[in-house]
């Protein structure tokens, strides 16, 4: 049975699916489930939210992201926190996946191919092959 189940959303459609997949899981009774973000680094923005882990209060910065992990957290019916991060995204989906001990990884996949996947990578590919635990990628309909 699953206790640890690092969550890893983005803007795109495919979160939607993420979510419903983690909600067809079979949780243990004390399970965890940590929904994160990542906020890539680049030179254009350097305002975004450095590491916030386990806010315990909701000032959360205006970006719609956060309010959609809010309103995702808020209908689950399982323990679950938010981690909101800043940086490479495989490399801190990885990370976080290690801090929490995670059995699984739980992430979206854009279904990029060719040119466009070579151009902007695949963060679900780096992920599967890094990982220290099992990852479930869900892919678009």
């Amino acid at each position: 049975m699953l206790k640890n189940v690092l969550v890893a959303l983005d803007e795109s459609e495919i979160a939607g699916r993420v979510i419903q997949a983690l909600n067809d899981l079979v949780f243990a009774n004390d399970a965890k489930v940590i929904l994160c973000h990542v906020f890539p680094t680049s030179e254009s923005e350097k305002q975004l939210p450095a590491d916030r882990p386990n806010p315990k209060s909701s000032k959360f910065f205006d970006f719609p992201i956060e309010k959609q992990l809010l309103n995702y957290k808020e209908n689950l019916s399982f323990n679950s926190e938010l981690e909101l991060v800043t940086g490479d995204p495989a490399e801190e989906i990885i990370r976080l996946a290690n801090i929490y001990k995670a059995d699984l990884i739980l992430i979206g996949s854009r279904g990029l191919t060719g040119m466009k996947r070579i151009v902007l990578g695949s963060v679900s590919t780096q992920v599967v092959e890094e990982a220290n635990c099992s990852v479930l990628v869900v892919k678009p309909t």
